[in-house]
C-alpha cells in the first residue's frame, strides 16, 4: 500500500488537518486516488476542481500518481468555497419521500 497525506484546500474550514490514506499499489491511477480522498474526506468528486501535490504540483494523470512517495501531502482543490454547501444535510423539502402539500394541510 502507499499511504498518502490528504486534506481539502478551504482556508475557511475550521480545522484543516491531513488524514491518511491508503492506495493500493496496483491501482495508482488518478480516478481511485480522486475516489478515495473524496470518500474518506465526505466530499462529493464532482466538486473537486484539482488536486494538488503540496508545495505546488497539480497532478493530472495516472503516471503523476505512480510517482507518489510514502507520506506525501495532497489537497482537493474544490470548485466550491462554501463549506456549507460542500458538507450539508438536505432539509426536509429536499428529502426523497417529502411531500410538500401534505405538510401544509391543517387538521
Amino acid at each position: 500500500e502507499l499511504v498518502l497525506k490528504v486534506r481539502i484546500k478551504a482556508p475557511n474550514l475550521r480545522e484543516n488537518d491531513f488524514i491518511e490514506i491508503e492506495l493500493d499499489r496496483q491501482e495508482l491511477t488518478y480516478k481511485e486516488l480522486l475516489r478515495v480522498s473524496c470518500r474518506e474526506l465526505g466530499v462529493n468528486p464532482e466538486h473537486v476542481q484539482k488536486i494538488r501535490k503540496l508545495p505546488n504540483t497539480m497532478l493530472r494523470k495516472d503516471k503523476d500518481v505512480a510517482r507518489l512517495q510514502d507520506f506525501q501531502e495532497l489537497e482537493l482543490v474544490l470548485t466550491v468555497s462554501d463549506k456549507n454547501l460542500l458538507f450539508r444535510v438536505p432539509t426536509l423539502s429536499e428529502q426523497s419521500g417529502y411531500n410538500k402539500k401534505a405538510s401544509e394541510l391543517m387538521y
